[in-house]
């Protein structure tokens, strides 16, 4: 078959990450059609996921293929003519403006709660979990929580913020832990309806809100999980909102994923299919965004644990695939499980980090005594 021909390239490629075609271990691929091979040539990292959406490759062990490819350095060897038009119009255009802010929510957060339901822990907690004396992910998830609380010094009546509130939980575990008064914005309808139900009763204001239309004053300010869909051209900017909404005397706990080396986009099947506008920010720019606004009071590095939680999170969708298979399709089940194990085998190869990075105003008097 003339698709044939491209095969060599291809196998030549894997004997990097000593992955074989149609070999017998748990990390080789086994190929349907013969067709994948011009594909992933001509479209990379897109041809890859497409591909496996539409069934024609498999691999038992999709997170172990990935670290090894990862490993290898892979994904930076086919680079198609498509990524660099991709990276032009994200220096040109801010694809993260105030205009575009709630598309993430729309297509990430709001395909449904069932599928969050199933997947995350019983607090529904969609961030890296904290594993370092936790055995299991609702205890990692809940070590997590009070991680946040306790860097941030939380004490009985203080007004907190909470960008990017997720389905609210932190929020109220902050509110019935540490007695403060909460608001929580998010720009997932899904994820404020039920937050707003979940918190009835506690002092939590849950808006559906961008954080660049925020006003008051708060304490505290936290924001999980949620500067990896601002964008490059937009952190200076969510920077000085926050620098605007604490007090002098305040804390800001940021807690993201990060990138080994700046970057201006993401990669195609992740922003076609998961998270569109998505952009993981490296050090420099972190630093450069808050340069002159903030004093680094701490920097904690667990990246590690985001491959657990991932592979935590993969089991639990796979074992709840019965239920949840009345409202997704096969393919959508091919395309989660390979965002999920993907994910898992780039952290386990430390090509993603997980940060919580605390900063103050103007400095700790004293200096800051940083929880572990």
């Amino acid at each position: 078959m003339p698709q044939n021909k491209f095969r060599p390239k291809v196998e030549e490629l894997l004997s990097f990450a000593d992955v074989t075609i149609n070999g017998d271990r748990p990390w080789d691929i086994q190929v349907h059609d013969d067709k994948l091979y011009a594909r992933i040539l001509a479209e990379g990292s897109m041809g890859v996921g497409e591909s496996y959406m539409d069934g024609w490759w498999d691999c038992y062990s999709l997170d172990q293929f990935f670290y090894k490819v990862f490993m290898a350095g892979l994904d930076a060897k086919i680079k198609p003519l498509s990524y660099l038009f991709e990276a032009v119009k994200a220096k040109i255009v801010n694809m993260q403006r105030r205009s575009r802010a709630f598309r993430i929510g729309r297509h990430h957060y709001d395909m449904g709660n069932d599928l969050y339901r199933c997947m995350l822990d019983k607090r529904m907690i969609y961030s890296c979990a904290y594993w370092e004396k936790a055995s299991n992910l609702d205890e990692a998830q809940k070590a997590k929580l009070d991680l946040i609380c306790r860097k941030l010094d939380l004490k009985p009546g203080m007004r907190v913020l909470d960008i990017g509130c997720g389905w609210s939980r932190t929020a109220k575990f902050a509110a019935r832990r540490y007695k403060v008064e909460v608001v929580g914005i998010t720009v997932s309808d899904n994820q404020y309806r039920l937050g707003k139900e979940l918190c009835n009763g506690f002092p939590v204001e849950i808006r559906l809100q961008d954080y660049r239309s925020l006003d008051g004053v708060f304490d505290r300010v936290l924001s999980v999980g949620m500067i990896e869909h601002v964008g490059y051209k937009n952190y200076a900017e969510f920077m000085r909102v926050v620098k605007k909404r604490l007090k002098k005397d305040g804390l800001f706990l940021l807690h993201t994923i990060g990138g080994n080396r700046s970057v201006t986009s993401t990669d195609p099947w992740i922003d076609r299919y998961i998270f569109p506008d998505s952009m993981l920010p490296s050090a420099k720019q972190l630093c450069d965004a808050f340069n002159g606004l903030f004093v680094l009071e701490d920097w904690h590095s667990f990246g590690a644990d985001y491959d657990k939680t991932l592979m935590c999170w993969f089991k639990n969708f796979h074992e709840n695939w019965n239920v949840l298979k009345k409202s997704y399709d096969e393919r959508f089940y091919r395309m989660w499980k390979f965002y999920l194990l993907a994910c898992a085998g780039s952290f386990r190869a430390r090509m993603n980090q997980v940060w919580q990075i605390v900063l103050s105003p103007e400095g700790v008097p004293g200096g800051y005594q940083a929880p572990r």
